[in-house]
């Protein structure tokens, strides 16, 4: 019996060995069940030896990452390395947004408690060692201008800068608030294309468009405001505010933006 364990322990290690040196990070228990030849009791056991020793980790059920040693201490991959091989796994449709995506483009200093992940339905957030990966409802996903950046796994898809920029402003909240967004924004402004803004913009709440580019002339970036300015021109019916919730009453507007103020901003370093 005890000879019978050892195998199928050294059996798993190599197993995950020989994954790592073709360059595959991740694998299934479905998958270390057939390699391996052995039952789902075996297959449990041999996962568990490999988790205590802090060699794979598993960010979803059945679903297992190879944690290499300069990641222990995360007790993770990183979100970046092992989200695209999750979601395809699962079949869902993602992109990486928000404080996730703003550091992609440049807002180094922005750095996020959680990866944040858009997807077409609300899902759990994942807890794998330190790592936290949150999940957003984004209506219109296929609509969103997404790029292919390289990580040490492969290629991960992250919203394009403008649509970073729009996502910002919609999601607030999920942002840190508008001092933040604000923030952002200055830092991501040079980066943004004042065309690719409005068509960031279109599959969006025109609300947002008129956020969106309130906040980015209140950052210095006037110039690139321009185009936006005659699509929300073109499109908004009414006055919004800048801040969904709160009061209308008393506060200044901005006719260029058909937008109620109703709130002060601090631009966050």
């Amino acid at each position: 019996m005890q000879a019978m364990k050892l195998s199928a322990k050294l059996r798993a290690r190599d197993f995950i060995d020989d994954l790592a040196t073709r360059g595959r990070y991740n694998f299934t228990s479905t998958d270390i069940r057939s390699a391996l030849g052995i039952s789902d009791e075996a297959t449990r056991q041999a996962l568990n030896r490999l988790a205590t020793k802090g060699k794979i980790a598993s960010p979803a059920r059945g679903f297992y990452v190879i944690v290499p040693p300069e990641y222990r201490r995360l007790g993770c991959l990183p979100p970046d390395q092992f989200i695209p091989a999750l979601m395809e796994y699962r079949s869902i449709r993602y992109y990486v947004g928000l404080l996730s995506a703003a550091q992609y483009h440049g807002a180094a200093h922005q750095r996020p408690q959680e990866f944040q992940v858009l997807v077409e339905s609300s899902r759990r957030s994942i807890i794998c060692g330190s790592v936290k990966v949150v999940f957003i409802r984004r209506r219109n996903l296929d609509a969103v201008t997404v790029e292919h950046f390289n990580n040490p796994r492969g290629t991960v898809l992250v919203s394009s800068v403008e649509a970073t920029a729009i996502d910002l402003v919609g999601y607030m909240e999920r942002a840190g608030g508008i001092d933040r967004v604000a923030g952002i924004l200055y830092e991501l402004g040079e980066a943004l294309d004042p065309l690719r803004l409005v068509e960031a913009s279109e599959d969006t709440s025109i609300f947002w468009a008129q956020r969106l580019g309130f906040l980015l002339d209140f950052v210095g970036l006037e110039h690139k405001t321009k185009p936006l300015m005659s699509y929300v021109h073109q499109n908004a019916r009414n006055f919004t505010k800048l801040l969904s919730y709160g009061s209308a009453d008393g506060f200044q507007r901005s006719p260029k933006w058909r937008l109620i103020v109703n709130t002060s901003i601090e631009i966050e370093a």
